[in-house]
């Protein structure tokens, strides 16, 4: 079978973990939503910032821009927002053939609100108004000042994608913001909310440390923690939304907040390229993949059903044991959260510096 098929067939969705101009107004987005069964895009500062920084996608628009008094953080905003409502528009088709369930293009807020509750109820419903597509979902991190924010975002509206969750406890946390935000918006059967998980994050951080502490037992456990820990998340995304607490929510038409894989490419090159492709596959889940890992699956994917919903006490077991040989699990997973916060800050930064200097280029 067609891997991507298997996927799909497993009850799980792709979405494209990338963004570029070129990419969208060539075509080559459209061909990714008919031919490879893409049906969401997120993007995000980094995402943006190679975009700008290694094509000549914006040259035209930098150039246009350059004569206006806007700083970089506007440009910014302006080319985000016209290339993700572009998105939006490509992916309207996927949107409406499954009744508001798929086809979603996120924009971030800006990671420097990402302790500002207000500010980001605010940047976000700036955001969804001035984009204006019903199939827009705004990026959130699951921050402590984020989660009230989340809460209140869905109660205006506003489609959520909760980002940079790494642990159990913001996982719990974010569904709590999540039943409170749909309990109180106009129109809940409307609105669409996912919670990103982020993965191989958690192989790079744990194995570095079980490599400091180097026994063999520890040694053993490298490369397991990912995949134990969004299989166990995956595990309360089954209990809670088949649970009693969600059963009138979802006899009224509401909408799961599905559980989303994020940063799935594999960073260790001993690792296989897809494993937290073929090792995560769920019903009612997304795995939004960078062009390369999309590449390597249809080339060579193997998709053996729904491997996230199964192998959940060798996921404990997992766990345990890293845990057992000296790692603070749940310290590394909060460290994860604010580096994950901190590094969208430095792309940010680095985006407007090369906004500026390519904006400079264009004028002259």
């Amino acid at each position: 079978m067609n891997p991507v098929e298997g996927v799909r067939q497993a009850g799980q969705s792709l979405w494209l973990d990338y963004i570029s101009r070129g990419l969208i107004r060539s075509g080559g987005l459209k061909r990714l939503i008919e031919q490879s069964g893409i049906t969401g895009l997120t993007s995000n500062p980094t995402i943006f910032e190679r975009a700008i920084d290694e094509t000549n996608d914006y040259s035209d628009a930098l150039e246009r821009l350059a004569a206006t008094q806007l700083d970089a953080r506007s440009v910014y905003e302006s080319l985000s927002v016209e290339d993700v409502r572009d998105a939006c528009d490509l992916l309207k088709p996927v949107h409406e053939n499954t009744g508001g369930a798929d086809g979603y293009a996120s924009i971030e807020v800006s990671p420097c609100l990402a302790h500002d509750s207000k500010g980001t109820v605010d940047e976000a419903t700036r955001l969804w108004r001035e984009i204006g597509r019903p199939n827009l979902m705004v990026k959130i991190p699951a921050t402590n000042e984020g989660i009230p924010a989340i809460a209140d975002s869905l109660a205006r509206g506003i489609n959520i994608n909760v980002t940079l969750i790494f642990s159990m406890r913001q996982y719990d946390a974010v569904v709590n913001a999540f039943l409170d935000g749909i309990g109180r918006a106009d129109n809940p059967l409307q609105l669409a909310s996912v919670a990103s998980v982020f993965v191989s994050r958690v192989d790079t951080a744990v194995d570095r440390e079980l490599e400091k502490i180097g026994t063999p037992a520890a040694l053993a456990l490298r490369g397991r923690a990912a995949i134990a820990n969004a299989r166990l998340i995956y595990r309360r995304f089954r209990e809670i939304f088949t649970s009693s607490r969600f059963a009138a929510l979802h006899d009224r038409g509401i909408r799961p907040q599905r559980v989303l894989w994020g940063s799935t490419g594999t960073k260790n090159p001993a690792y296989r390229d897809l494993m937290y492709v073929e090792d995560l596959v769920a019903p009612e889940t997304i795995n939004t993949l960078p062009p390369a890992t999309l590449r390597a699956l249809e080339d060579h994917g193997r998709i053996r059903g729904a491997t996230a919903a199964e192998g959940w006490t060798e996921a404990e077991s997992a766990l345990q044991g890293i845990r057992g040989v000296g790692v603070n699990f749940e310290a590394l997973l909060d460290k994860l959260e604010s580096d994950g916060v901190a590094s969208f800050s430095r792309s940010l930064e680095k985006l407007l510096k090369t906004i500026d200097h390519k904006r400079s280029i264009a004028a002259h």
